[in-house]
């Protein structure tokens, strides 16, 4: 009686493999330029993709690909919100830090500017680029020089100055926006404050800019 596993003989005389041998899969991915995706483990066919750094099929970058946010008008939107929020709140914290301690902190700018660009940026579920930088530069720059006119106000109030609302609200807004130029009125040293303000809105505007894609192709090895 022939034993098990011996194998069956073919027509030419000779024995296959015997039916229970296997070749482990980990040996032939060993073989020189047979590579693995990182994700799920396949060989990959033909020419590599990178998703995230790492070597990937092309199945999984395309789906890596399909899971990026795309710009789009709904996007920018909530973006947008996003980024007016955040520059209310950096205008809150600027002018409340300003009127609590009575000193101007241009260095507050830069903390503004980083806010709302990153606020956009969450809004926009990581979408960036050039109006999406436009948007986050002039919500700064809002934020900051508007910032002027709660000091402004709070110092009149402490003085016990009557202030007429209605008709000081036009002239206030547009004092507020030229504010950090309408300072070096008082001396060249309040250039300083200025310096700082456009390194704020460059903070803003890297932040917000376009993210470079995940999945990039690179030459297979070989």
């Amino acid at each position: 009686m022939p034993e098990q596993n011996q194998g069956y003989k073919s027509i030419t005389g000779l024995v296959d493999i015997p039916v229970t041998a296997t070749t482990p899969v980990a040996q032939t991915t060993q073989t020189a330029g047979v590579q693995r995706c990182s994700i799920c483990s396949s060989l990959i066919a033909g020419k590599p993709l990178m998703v995230k750094s790492k070597l990937a099929c092309s199945r999984c970058a395309s789906e890596a690909n399909a899971g990026q946010s795309t710009d789009s008008s709904s996007n920018f939107t909530q973006g947008l919100v996003f980024g007016i929020i955040a520059a209310v709140l950096g205008m809150g914290i600027y002018a409340g830090f300003t009127i609590i301690t009575h000193f101007y902190l241009g260095y507050v700018a830069l903390a503004v500017g980083w806010i709302v660009g990153k606020a956009i940026m969450v809004g926009s579920k990581g979408v960036g680029g050039q109006r999406y930088q436009i948007a986050a530069v002039l919500l700064t720059y809002g934020a900051i020089s508007m910032a002027a006119i709660p000091i402004h106000l709070a110092r009149m109030l402490e003085q016990g100055v009557a202030i007429d609302w209605a008709s000081a609200a036009p002239d206030l807004a547009l004092w507020g926006i030229a504010s950090p130029f309408l300072r070096l009125q008082a001396g060249p040293a309040h250039i300083i404050g200025l310096v700082i303000l456009f390194v704020g809105l460059r903070v803003a505007y890297r932040v917000a800019a376009a993210k470079s894609s995940k999945v990039a192709a690179v030459a297979a090895k070989k």
